[in-house]
């Protein structure tokens, strides 16, 4: 973790001149979590619906689209991507949004990495 000096402003000198004094501090900044976003295997959604996914909400080409399709279709579960919390629930809730409004029973979450 790196560590991040801080400047304080000087303490008030009472209305006196002079230099003042500055008081560094450490702070530590943590690296935020991550979360892998996963999409879960069905019988019923279509398997162009999921590369369309794939590639409106993860910025897939056709081809990676693909293969994780070809993944979540074989094995059960496949990772879109790994991101922050508030971008892994943003599209995650995309994902079942569209999901939802085209009446397929996609499934979608996320995990904490």
């Amino acid at each position: 973790m790196a560590d991040r000096p801080t400047r304080r402003p000087p303490p008030s000198d009472g209305g006196r001149d002079g230099a003042g004094t500055a008081v560094l501090t450490r702070t530590r900044t943590r690296k935020p979590n991550l979360y892998r976003v996963l999409l879960l295997n069905d019988d019923y959604t279509p398997m162009e619906f999921v590369v369309h996914v794939l590639e409106r909400f993860f910025q897939k080409d056709r081809a990676a689209a693909t293969q994780i399709m070809m993944h979540v279709h074989q094995n059960g579960v496949g990772e879109c991507g790994v991101f922050t919390y508030e971008v892994a629930e943003t599209k995650v809730t995309l994902v079942m949004d569209l999901a939802r409004k085209h009446m397929h029973p996609l499934q979608c979450v996320m995990e904490k990495k």
